[in-house]
């Protein structure tokens, strides 16, 4: 299992270069979602073998809020580039 752990250590450090490097902003949004994802099925593994399921909790709420919370950003952010370009949005969702 710790073998694993070192493992997805060496494959986060590929996200991290990428939004070092990247300029664009939805890629950079996608190196972080990444690096949210391997680092809470990090802490969701090392609960399993420290057998501690109080670590495992912390990892599933990281997992699942992270993930919401970068898809509200990603909401906001089209919006603001739709009201940038002069987009109007004729009849559809309402915020």
């Amino acid at each position: 299992m710790i073998w694993v752990l070192m493992a997805m250590f060496v494959a986060l450090l590929i996200p991290i270069y990428e939004a070092l490097r990247e300029d664009d902003i939805w890629q950079r949004m996608l190196a972080f979602a990444s690096i949210a994802t391997k680092t809470s099925l990090m802490i969701l593994i090392l609960s399993v073998i420290r057998n501690d399921w109080m670590i495992g909790v912390v990892g599933v709420l990281i997992l699942s809020v992270g993930n919401a919370a970068l898809m509200l950003l990603a909401h906001i952010l089209k919006r603001m580039n739709d009201v940038a370009l002069g987009i109007s949005d004729q009849g559809g969702s309402q915020l």
